[in-house]
Formats: structure tokens, sequence, C-alpha cells
């Protein structure tokens, strides 16, 4: 799936990748797909005990029968892709250069379950703002990775690649980039790698914009007392997606090899497993398909399954519970994006005990994955973020 070129050295090549997915492969899923053996449900639940059967019916057979994955291979193809090995890893991303000279070079990571797919819709007006009716002057060069054990960057052989580990491949990859200075934005696991990138590399990082955040009390006397109505609602959700919805969590954060032999070997299971949080997480109303497209959604749902990346990417669960500790003061200037159906929405005043907040903003709609829901809104604020201290930098 990849060419290589002459290296820079044994350890720092950059090598253009293309996918191309055998042809047999996608036979193989559209036949496990028509095989499909369901379980069969409780009647009148929907999705209150998770994916309602008649749903996922449907879906699968879509699947199967109309969503044509060479289509959406050739959108993502349609943007340069590398190859680099970074402490052991191969690391594969997206490197879209802005036709403006002065642009900012800005990293973008994903989260789960999501994966280089979510940014799709935000490549063009981040790079070529000009092009989409914005200011030249808020141009981006954009690297967008895959988080080791999903997508391309795989796979992994070694344990350790927590978060920590994640952000310090990414100030390597933005060094061997050619980048002095950079920006860096992110949701989900994204969010926790750009925040720590911040901290890691705090004298090439210019700022961190962030659309998710967990904000946890830490129990001190009074921390609680000035909090605001709606912060308080805020808490209250955190605590329902802590001990009501994440179920998920902690099946990948103790038994991922376990959960990965099902997703392995069933790509209606894989796709319920992800799906269920497309709903779950989104500003939708009755299904995930209210608030993403679902070619987009089931494009992402093929690519871990073509990659085979169900398992492995549950294994940053397991290594982040391990390594877990309080957030690391970050020194960089931070914005942060909240949009109203996120699964735990930021409290301010908390987020300022570890982050150095200079932009803050609310939004009326949108939830977890923003750049794939509201890709305008997200685009905007970055924007906005990034354009004050682009004048600061210079």
């Amino acid at each position: 799936m990849a060419d290589s070129v002459v290296p820079m050295s044994d350890d720092t090549a950059i090598r253009p990748f293309r996918i191309d997915i055998p042809q047999a492969d996608l036979d193989d899923l559209r036949d496990r797909l028509l095989r499909t053996r369901f379980p069969g449900e409780m009647p009148g639940v929907g999705w209150e005990r998770g994916v309602p059967q008649s749903y996922l019916e449907e879906l699968v057979d879509y699947w199967a029968t109309a969503y044509d994955w060479r289509e959406h291979e050739t959108k993502i193809n349609a943007f340069p892709q590398y190859v680099t090995t970074i402490d052991g890893q191969d690391i594969h991303f997206l490197h879209v250069r802005s036709p403006e000279p002065e642009a900012t070079p800005l990293i973008l990571t994903h989260g789960w379950p999501g994966s280089i797919v979510e940014f799709l819709d935000v490549i063009g007006p981040l790079t070529d703002p000009r092009a989409h009716g914005g200011d030249p002057a808020d141009a981006f060069h954009v690297v967008i990775p895959s988080i080791p054990g999903y997508g391309f960057s795989t796979p992994v052989t070694e344990q350790g690649w927590n978060i920590r580990r994640i952000a310090q491949a990414w100030a390597e990859l933005m060094s061997r980039l050619g980048y002095e200075r950079y920006g860096a934005q992110g949701g989900d696991w994204g969010s926790g790698i750009s925040r720590d990138l911040g901290v890691v590399d705090p004298e090439h990082v210019i700022g961190v914009h962030l659309n998710f955040l967990l904000t946890f009390p830490s129990g001190a006397p009074g921390e609680l007392d000035e909090l605001t109505e709606t912060d308080r609602e805020r808490l209250k959700g955190l605590d329902r997606f802590m001990n009501d919805l994440s179920g998920y969590m902690k099946i990948q954060s103790t038994r991922p090899q376990t959960l990965a032999y099902g997703l392995a070997d069933s790509p209606a299971g894989q796709l319920a497993w992800i799906v269920e949080k497309f709903r779950e997480w989104t500003d939708s109303e009755k299904v995930p398909e209210d608030a993403v497209d679902r070619d987009r959604m089931l494009t992402n749902v093929t690519l871990y399954w073509l990659t085979n990346t169900g398992g492995s990417s549950a294994q940053l669960y397991y290594e982040f519970a391990r390594a877990w500790s309080m957030p690391e003061v970050s020194t960089v200037p931070t914005g942060i994006a909240i949009f109203p159906h996120e699964v735990a929405p930021s409290v301010r005043k908390l987020a300022e005990r570890s982050e150095v907040i200079v932009h803050w903003t609310e939004f009326d709609r949108g939830g977890h994955f923003a750049a794939m829901e509201e890709p305008d809104l997200l685009i905007g604020d970055v924007r906005a973020f990034f354009r004050a201290l682009r004048e600061k930098d210079r």
C-alpha cells in the first residue's frame, strides 16, 4: 500500500502512502455482512439497551449492497498521505500544505471511535480559505496522523503507547516535517494528545484548541461553591457518563484482547460497537444519521474493519488506565469549543486549574464529533483562536 522513497536516514524516512484495499477484502466484507446472524431483541426498548436490531439490520444491508468503499477510498487518496517510523512505530498521516506561504502548521488528532475520516470536510477550508470564502491569512498547513493502533498506523508491537508517548511522537513528526512553530487541535483522545503535546513541546506549540476536555472536581473544599447552574448540570452529565454510559470504556481498559476477537470476526459487531457512540454522543434525535452523513460514518467504520483495528484501537484505553494521573499543568495558550451534545461539556472554572484558557466558545448545536457534525462551526473557531495567537507569535 505504500511506496518507499530515498530515505533521509534509516530512522527518519518519510514514505508516500496510498490506500489500495484488495478487492478480495471487500468481497469478504460483503459476504460476512450478508451472512450476519442477528441475536434477537426485547421488544419496545428502542436504544435503551443498545443498538436496536431493526436499525442495525437495515444499516448492515445498506453497507453490504449500496455503500461504495472505492468512492470514499478515492476521496481520501485525493489528499497526500505518508508513513514514517517514530520510536519503532509506523505512523500514517495526511499532510496537506496550504497554497498560502505564510500558513500556520496545525496537527489535528482524532479519537475513538473516530479516525482521519473525521477531518475530511475541514481540510479544504483550513488549508485554502481563499478558495472557500475565507481570509487567506487564516490558512494552515494541515497534518492529520492516525493514532498508533488505529487505521494504517498498525500494527502496534509493544506496550506503552499511552497519551504521553503519542504526544512525544507527534512532536517528533512535526519536527521531522520541518515545522518550528505549530498549533494542535483535537477532540476525544485527540484532546488529551493535543494538550499533552503542549506540555512536552511548549517551545514549539503556539497554542492548543480542544473541542473536548473532561473536567473532574478534585474534592477541594469550596471548589464547587461558585459554579453556575449550567456548570452543575455539566457535572451531572459527567457523573452520568462515567457511571451509566462508560461500559465500553471499562471493557476496553481491562480486556481489550477479549473484545478484539468479536470485532475482528464480525463486521456487524464492529458496526454496532461504533454506531452506538455516534448515536449517544452526537446531536441526533433518533438515529446517528440525524447528525452525521451515513456514508461518512460507514467510511469510518469500514476503515476500522479493513485495517482490523477494532481491538488494537482499544489498547489505548488499557494503556491510559495504567498511566493516568492528574493532568500536568499546560503553559501554552488554550482554546476550548463547547458543543452542547458533547458527552460531558467542560466546566471552565475546573479547566482553568490546568489550562491557560485564552479562548472559550459555547455553541448551540453539535456534539462529540464536531468536525463531522458541524465542520463550519469548528473551522470558524479554530481560525479565530489561532488568528489572535498568530499575530502575537510574529
